[in-house]
């Protein structure tokens, strides 16, 4: 059943203090300015360097971040976590959006658990008590190093008698926006398959964001695992197409790739990356493309090893058609940062 978005309006009247990991990706903007909003006092951690490329320095992290205090350190880096984050005062909670830029298993492991590791043990000797992770809807199904990654450190979470909210959204919209450029300049919308195989509930940044900063407050989602989705039904890819498509006033045009295609560029960079490396992680990429081309975003049902739409949770007001007309007046511009795998 849908859930009611039950957010908190203004200034929330227990004001908590808030360790911010991920701070200065898309959902980690979303996330801070929705905590923020609600009275908390915010401190992000973020590298000398952020940002997609690493292209924000210090000071323009900081316009980025209005209201919060930013500190400059090493995620990767237990002692950097507790001289240059923590500096030893205290905080009522921890809130991450920080995720592997490439997904490859090396990264994924180094900071979807490793990382958060540290930074749970440290947010520990901080006087932390509750904890909000962002992790991922597709850890239902395990078959890539960063889903397997951060399922182990869910797990850790779990067993470290913190309070704790898991939060499992479904697809972002940066994630669906690669196309929206070439329709625009009279190309085939591509699709795996018929485009019909799998289907979402688009979530936006802001939405996410407001949900994730009311786990703090809302009892009923403590010490849980909670999926979520945007509002509306669950679309497929060729009905994204066919939006967009009627957005820019074009007759719908679809060209299908064959989920094969990616079996032979994996398998063939999989063989070449046992001599160079780089290739390997390219196979992983390729991988993660596959996964995302032939799995649903929503709820899986255990029982039937089905994705149930109607099982995955709603939340907030934007919906993806809503943001693809935005774009195309001009009005917003998708920003996929260095997630990006289309």
């Amino acid at each position: 059943m849908p859930e009611d978005d039950d957010g908190l309006e203004g200034v929330n009247p227990k004001p908590m203090r808030v360790f911010m990991l991920g701070a200065t990706g898309t959902i980690g903007l979303a996330t801070v300015r929705a905590l923020v909003e609600r009275g908390h006092e915010v401190v992000c951690l973020v590298r000398p360097r952020a940002g997609p490329g690493g292209k924000l320095q210090a000071d323009d992290t900081a316009r980025l971040l209005p209201g919060a205090t930013v500190r400059l350190g090493d995620v990767q880096d237990p002692a950097s976590l507790v001289r240059d984050g923590f500096r030893g005062e205290r905080f009522d909670a921890l809130v991450s959006c920080l995720a592997s830029r490439t997904g490859a298993p090396k990264d994924a492991w180094a900071i979807d658990h490793l990382a958060h590791v540290h930074a749970l043990d440290a947010a520990r000797q901080a006087g932390v008590s509750q904890v909000v992770l962002l992790s991922a809807i597709c850890v239902q199904k395990p078959l890539l190093a960063f889903q397997q990654a951060k399922l182990a450190f869910e797990q850790v979470l779990i067993e470290s008698g913190l309070t704790y909210s898991i939060v499992r959204p479904t697809a972002f919209f940066k994630s669906l926006s690669g196309q929206i450029e070439r329709v625009r300049q009279g190309k085939p919308f591509l699709v795996f398959g018929d485009g019909l195989m799998t289907a979402c509930k688009p979530i936006s940044d802001d939405d996410l964001g407001a949900f994730i900063a009311d786990c703090l407050t809302d009892k009923n989602r403590h010490n849980r695992v909670l999926p979520i989705g945007g509002p509306g039904e669950a679309i497929t890819p060729r009905q994204q197409g066919e939006h967009l498509f009627a957005l820019l006033g074009q007759p719908p045009r679809f060209k299908r790739v064959p989920v094969g295609l990616l079996d032979t560029i994996i398998a063939v960079l999989g063989t070449a990356g046992r001599l160079v490396p780089a290739l390997a992680d390219k196979a992983e990429l390729a991988r993660i493309g596959r996964y995302y081309a032939t799995e649903s975003m929503l709820v899986l049902d255990s029982a039937t090893g089905q994705y149930d739409a109607a099982a995955t949770p709603s939340t907030g007001s934007q919906t993806l058609f809503d943001f693809y007309a935005e774009v195309v007046s001009g009005a917003a511009a998708p920003e996929r940062g260095d997630h990006a795998v289309f």
